[in-house]
């Protein structure tokens, strides 16, 4: 198969991406969803993006999400100064396929990335269900943030967590970023891909900070950068500065919120926001520079309340469950958005929002076309960001599969093989293992504690059916019946 060739219509040049597409014919497409209208206020051209990703950063773990024990000054701040949103999703309840779907613009049903590691991560000969394979390699065939951004002339770096691969061409810098420092594993004596020297005693998420401030205070007006800063707090191992955790070790718990560790390192990720924010402002590029901060799944936190076996570093309540899982807690995390005189300050969205659309709205911000032949999942928000309390916005279906088992200790599950499907205020779950479904309406029942399945049996039916009907369409690969060998027949033939 031949390159396939991109018209770039706000410079009037083509690109060709870097690698063949051997799978795209046959990969099952899906047009492009119907996209809002043009933005009434104008835009200007080809803005900074500077993208924070947290790990693991639960929906109430910011001071503006509604927390009382952790201290997020700066981010609260970033909030103040632009837009945050209520019911922004990730793709995962884990945090590689979230990554491969904001870098790629494509739900796992067609990257094949669904979880972390192998399916032998997790005892699933336990279960009645084979996982479906994961693909641990964000595949090469498909396009990347950083890919497009770059030939759409803009100077591109990635600094943090990947957990796309590493190796060859699928390290970042392979991968349409300029520069890439890689590292993950540790806050203290870290490694980092390509390996580069720091101070003893540093923490990472200050090394990192350090590089993206430095990318910042090289770049010039005349040219666009895309940063990507993707930190490994909040992640385990729970370890801090120990300035920072003296900080919180009288403090009072509040909500679920009580460990010090934790609440220094969501102190040490506030400050990384706030000097890359006073980093713009010094260079005279704020206004210049949209600045997002997510998370990549939900907080480790909330499986108490369900009977799991598993630390509760954080709570997610109101919400429930936790990371691993595909209630609320899971996969509902901290979206905000700041570009001072485009989106208006102080301002609460309440629009649902998804980790796929971070590459549609990227390409508008951009001026460039998707790449030809190449699905994308999401939508461009970028009206939404400029009329974020406009209440009328097209009805759209979000849509989650996990085809995959996450224990969690000794035979407990966070989640076993599952597809959801999000629209207006409802959200219905299929679990895979039995065909239960469950029905929650969340405008009334944000925590998903009454299924309302049995009473509602014709909205029931209608969006299981309209589930089904998109895994038919994309393709999604569903787990398959498992039947372990007769051990006991196997020692008679002996």
């Amino acid at each position: 198969m031949t390159n396939r060739k991109v018209r770039i219509h706000s410079f009037r040049k083509s690109f060709v991406h870097p690698t063949l597409f051997p799978l795209l014919s046959v990969l099952p497409l899906l047009l492009l969803p119907k996209s809002f209208a043009a933005p009434q206020t104008p835009v200007p051209p080809k803005p900074n993006v500077v993208l924070i990703i947290a790990d693991d950063l639960g929906y109430t773990d910011l001071g503006c999400y509604g927390s009382r024990y952790y201290e997020t000054p700066r981010i609260d701040q970033m909030a103040a100064e632009g837009v945050r949103f209520t019911q922004g999703y990730t793709a995962g309840p884990n945090c590689q396929p979230t990554r491969a779907a904001i870098f790629s613009g494509q739900y796992g049903v067609r990257t094949g990335v669904y979880t972390v590691g192998s399916i032998d991560r997790f005892n699933w000969r336990s279960r009645p269900l084979r996982p479906v394979d994961n693909v641990t390699e964000l595949p090469l065939n498909c396009w990347t943030l950083g890919q497009v951004m770059k030939q759409a002339g803009y100077r591109t770096a990635y600094f943090g967590k990947w957990h796309l691969a590493e190796k060859g061409p699928y390290h970042p810098r392979a991968r349409g970023f300029d520069e890439a420092i890689v590292s993950a594993g540790k806050h203290f004596d870290f490694v980092t891909n390509p390996r580069v020297d720091y101070p003893p005693g540093t923490y990472l998420a200050d090394f990192l900070t350090e590089k993206s401030v430095e990318f910042i205070r090289r770049q010039s007006r005349e040219v666009p950068f895309f940063l990507v800063l993707a930190h490994f707090v909040v992640h385990s191992p729970y370890d801090a500065k120990p300035d920072l955790i003296a900080r919180f070790k009288n403090k009072p718990p509040a909500d679920g919120h009580k460990d010090p560790i934790y609440a220094a390192m969501i102190a040490s990720l506030d400050e990384s926001v706030g000097r890359v924010l006073d980093t713009l402002d010094q260079t005279g590029l704020t206004k210049q520079t949209l600045v997002i901060f997510t998370s990549d799944n939900g907080g480790v936190g909330g499986y108490e309340r369900e009977g799991i076996v598993a630390r509760d570093v954080t709570d997610n309540a109101p919400l429930r469950g936790g990371k691993g899982m595909l209630y609320e807690g899971g996969i509902r995390v901290p979206f905000i958005f700041r570009w001072p005189g485009v989106i208006p300050p102080g301002s609460v969205c309440h629009y649902p929002i998804h980790s796929v659309d971070f590459f549609p709205t990227f390409l508008e911000l951009a001026g460039i076309q998707p790449p030809e032949n190449y699905p994308l999942d999401g939508l461009s928000i970028l009206p939404v960001l400029l009329q974020p309390d406009r209440t009328d916005w097209p009805e759209r279906s979000l849509f989650w599969h996990f085809p995959g088992y996450l224990g969690s200790g000794q035979n407990t599950w966070r989640t076993t093989p599952v597809g959801v499907i999000r629209k207006g205020p409802w959200k219905l779950l299929e679990f895979f293992e039995d065909g239960r479904l469950e029905l929650y309406n969340l405008e009334k029942d944000i925590g998903e504690k009454e299924d309302l399945a049995n009473k509602l049996p014709d909205l029931t039916a209608t969006l299981a059916a309209e589930l089904r009907q998109w895994r038919e369409k994309t393709g999604a690969a569903m787990p398959t019946p498992y039947q372990p060998e007769d051990t006991t027949l196997k020692r008679r033939a002996r």
